[in-house]
């Protein structure tokens, strides 16, 4: 453990129990800006990585993360929040965590040291060839991730590990690892810290590219997102306004024409057809707006 980086203690914060507040939040500030320039240092193997996912989406694949503690939380996390944002289905990114939905609040006795754990989840969604699994660990070595690696490398499944430490356990595992090397914690082994915030920028890079690459983005504005309350419904209504230029009193008669749904109203009204046209041509291209047009 004391080999660990993330285990190490912070020079910098050797007396923080003595500093005032505002000493030791510009200290924890400054180091949090560490973060994204380790990185940045990664984003060529990242972006390759994406790119293999969306291929392997684009053919009927998963985007499974998994995770102990902090790690599984965020991995959870980026998985719910695909489905009111890109209108994802439940299971095309799904986040398992260690001790299952009640590790969500509280610690699960013994659940991140159990490979067998990990084994038994990826049974369970009937893990195949056309998956990728996504282990994050900041530690780079909790059985539980090292556990549903091993096993979806036998399954065949695309893996990747997520680390903040170097030369880890699961980057030996993967097939595509990812090392942060973001230093000691603040408070040391405290993980939620800066390797947490590392892993969640990641995985933001990871679900927002994957679902650029899906078509469920036009320009920068959100087109495939699931209008489940009135703030999305205004949010839909002012995406039709913005792409077709539209007052609003125009872009709401539009939204209803196409039965409230947003991508379908967009090619209605850019390519001048009916909903019926409008869904048959997001169909045959991916859902991609800009290729229905054409």
């Amino acid at each position: 453990m004391n080999r660990m980086t993330t285990e190490a203690r912070n020079p910098r914060t050797m007396q923080l129990d003595e500093m005032t507040t505002e000493e030791a939040l510009r200290t924890m500030n400054e180091e949090d800006q560490l973060v994204p320039k380790e990185i940045e240092k990664v984003i060529p193997r990242l972006a390759h990585i994406i790119d293999l996912i969306t291929q392997l989406m684009k053919k009927g694949g998963r985007l499974i993360y998994m995770g102990a503690g902090t790690s599984g939380r965020l991995g959870v996390l980026d998985a719910a929040e695909c489905v009111p944002t890109f209108n994802t289905k439940k299971d095309d990114v799904i986040g398992l965590i260690a001790g299952g939905q009640q590790a969500m609040l509280e610690a699960v006795e013994g659940a991140e040291d159990s490979d067998i754990l990990a084994t038994q989840d990826l049974k369970a969604l009937s893990l195949s060839e056309k998956d990728v699994v996504i282990g994050i660990a900041a530690s780079g070595k909790t059985p539980y991730v090292v556990g549903g690696l091993e096993y979806a490398n036998h399954v065949g499944a695309t893996t990747v590990a997520i680390s903040c430490n170097i030369n880890t356990p699961i980057s030996d595992i993967a097939s595509h690892p990812i090392e942060i090397n973001v230093g000691p914690e603040v408070l040391t082994g405290s993980t939620r810290l800066k390797a947490g915030t590392a892993q969640k920028l990641i995985l933001n890079m990871i679900s927002t590219m994957t679902m650029v690459g899906l078509g469920k983005v036009y320009g920068n504005l959100m087109v495939d997102l699931q209008a489940t309350n009135q703030k999305l419904i205004q949010r839909s209504v002012g995406i039709i306004q913005d792409i077709c230029d539209l007052n609003l009193e125009e872009a709401e008669a539009l939204y209803k024409e196409a039965h409230y749904h947003l991508k379908p109203a967009v090619v209605m009204h850019l390519a001048q057809c009916s909903y019926e046209i409008a869904t048959k041509r997001l169909e045959a291209n991916n859902g991609q707006i800009k290729k229905a047009l054409i």
